[in-house]
This record gives C-alpha cells, structure tokens and sequence, in this order.
C-alpha cells in the first residue's frame, strides 16, 4: 500500500493526499511536479525510474489507512541529477 508521503523530497513543499501535483516513482520517492519534470527530467534521482502522476485515496480510505505524516526532506546534488538525467532521459522508462 501506498504511504502517501507529505511533502516533495527536494523543495519540501506540502503535497496533500489530494494533490494533483506529487509524482512518485516506482519506489515511492515523492516529488512535486515542478521537481520531477522540470529539474529532474522525469528520472528519479535516487533510482532512475521515471514517475508518473500519484494516485489520491478517497478520505473513507485515508479513514481507514491513514496517509503517511513522516515528512521526508533530503535536496538532491542538482549536478549530479544532471549526470543521471542526461544519461537517461533519452531511454524510456521500460528499457533502463
């Protein structure tokens, strides 16, 4: 199950269980969209998979499995995102 991270991992900014701007890749690294697309190139920094758009639970779900309040905030090394999004970004996501 998802945990339904709180914030972007790099600009910190608060990303709710309903926000239809948190990506996440395939292991749950939350980004904002500005971040994910935009900084990163749709590599994760961390892994190297892409992300795509997170799915919102319903509040009677949120009720019944809470969302994650643990705020993860760790920037990434903007030249070394570089390297890893310049090394990827021309692949798709199924063949990296």
């Amino acid at each position: 199950m998802l945990e339904i991270r709180p914030n972007c991992e790099h600009c910190n900014k608060d990303l709710p269980s309903n926000s239809n701007e948190a990506m996440i890749c395939s292991f749950e690294c939350t980004y904002c969209k500005t971040c994910a697309i935009e900084i990163f190139e749709n590599v994760c920094p961390s892994c190297a998979g892409n992300f795509v758009e997170r799915p919102i639970r319903t509040s009677e779900m949120i009720a019944k499995y809470p969302i994650s309040t643990k705020r993860i905030y760790d920037p990434k090394d903007l030249e070394k995102a570089k390297f890893n999004a310049d090394k990827f970004r021309e692949i798709k996501p199924e063949n990296r």
